[in-house]
């Protein structure tokens, strides 16, 4: 198992960043494909990002692509998500999430369903 616990949050204006982290604790971190997750009020939670176990490959939602950066630390048991020229539809609660059986590679690992681990969130806020 692994707990997972997110950090970062805030209120930014449009254009700007924030670093949001995801501390796990547990066994084995780097047996899980680590998922970011976000969910607007009064929508369902999308899917924003994944990363490999090794962290060598990538995968992200086309509203984010070339804006947020995800990267994770197998030592310090940490994946961030870096987000960038922030907008204000970006404005959401952020959920980490891990799973060792998704594979991106063939499909899997872009629904909230396919994680068995998630964290309790963080609110991000880009005011306009």
């Amino acid at each position: 198992q692994v707990q997972l616990g997110e950090s970062g949050g805030g209120l930014v204006q449009a254009g700007g960043s924030l670093r949001l982290s995801c501390a796990a604790s547990g066994h084995s971190f780097s047996d899980y494909y680590m998922g970011w997750f976000r969910q607007a009020p009064g929508k369902e939670r999308e899917f924003v990002s994944v990363i490999s176990r090794s962290g060598g490959n990538t995968w992200y939602a086309d509203s984010v692509k070339d804006r947020f950066t995800v990267y994770r630390d197998n030592v310090e048991k940490r994946v961030h998500l870096e987000m960038k020229n922030l907008r204000p539809e970006d404005t959401a609660v952020y959920y980490c999430a891990a799973d060792g059986q998704v594979n991106p590679f063939r499909g899997t690992g872009y629904r909230e369903r396919e994680y068995a681990y998630w964290g309790q969130g963080t609110q991000v806020t880009v005011s306009s």
